[in-house]
């Protein structure tokens, strides 16, 4: 059987923009790469107005992660049947099935049922600030988290390695200037950035750019013009694709087993060669 990578995550476009090129590499070396999506993405924002206002938010993004999936060769994405938090003005605040209202121990179980059956060998999440600060990215590192401990309880092979998706300060500080109104504009990078020096693995995908590229324009709703990554110059859009695309960092989250010096440029460096 083939190794398999489990990447846990809250909303359709999170797959795309900080472990898309790992994904994909992934996928094409023979591993199974599966990925458990939280929401729907109800709450995001239509930025392409081509599409409907009056659109179902959620039947569209599922559509587009959906594509994304297929641009990067990974399996179709599970999702676990929560809603979007949303953010600012469109916080779901009395939504009991809005992710951040739901008992963190009631992800943690869904997490768990689906690893019974994926049997992961390594487990992507995000950092313990969720990039950003997003409240559904904080609910599902915990959730994952806890589910990576937890599964040495229930399964016969737990996964051997848990790893957060994380950025530099000093990349952090780079995107900011380049895009002034991302989720990344108002937030201190010193505190949700990390050192590179907490880098466990660092991803060259230079040679998966294209299929990255297609999963993040499979999410026309999330990347239209009036998104922040339109009304950019060739010169800034270049140096931003550059800097965001190419390189994909992660920190160790949790470990069964013995880990080699790192930063690597595998997540499966040390588990044997792929049966």
């Amino acid at each position: 059987m083939s190794k398999t990578l489990l990447v846990v995550l809250a909303h359709p476009d999170d797959e795309a923009f900080g472990t898309g090129g790992t994904l994909a590499h992934y996928a094409a070396s023979g591993f199974n790469v599966h990925l458990i999506c939280a929401t729907k993405g109800e709450s995001g924002k239509i930025t392409d107005p081509t599409i409907d206002p009056n659109i179902d938010r959620g039947v569209l993004r599922e559509a587009e992660l959906k594509d994304s999936c297929k641009a990067l060769g990974i399996h179709e994405p599970i999702f676990l049947g929560y809603l979007d938090s949303g953010r600012f003005e469109r916080i779901r605040h009395g939504d009991g099935q809005a992710l951040m209202n739901v008992d963190e121990l009631e992800i943690e179980q869904k997490i768990l049922e689906h690893m019974k059956t994926l049997k992961p060998d390594v487990m992507l999440t995000f950092d313990p600030h969720g990039v950003y600060g997003h409240i559904d990215h904080i609910k599902i590192h915990r959730a994952a988290t806890a589910a990576f401990w937890s599964a040495g309880k229930i399964m016969q092979e737990p996964p051997k390695r848990l790893f957060y998706t994380v950025m530099s300060s000093a990349r952090m500080k780079q995107m900011q200037g380049m895009r002034e109104n991302s989720p990344l504009g108002k937030i201190d990078a010193d505190t949700y950035g990390v050192s590179e020096d907490s880098f466990a693995v660092v991803m060259n995908v230079e040679k998966y750019v294209a299929q990255k590229q297609a999963a993040i324009a499979a999410h026309r709703s999330q990347v239209g013009p009036a998104s922040s990554f339109a009304g950019r110059s060739e010169g800034e859009a270049k140096k931003m694709w550059e800097e965001f695309v190419v390189k994909e960092t992660f920190t160790l989250g949790g470990l069964r087993g013995s880990f080699p010096q790192p930063p690597l440029d595998d997540l499966f460096a040390g588990l044997g060669p792929l049966d």
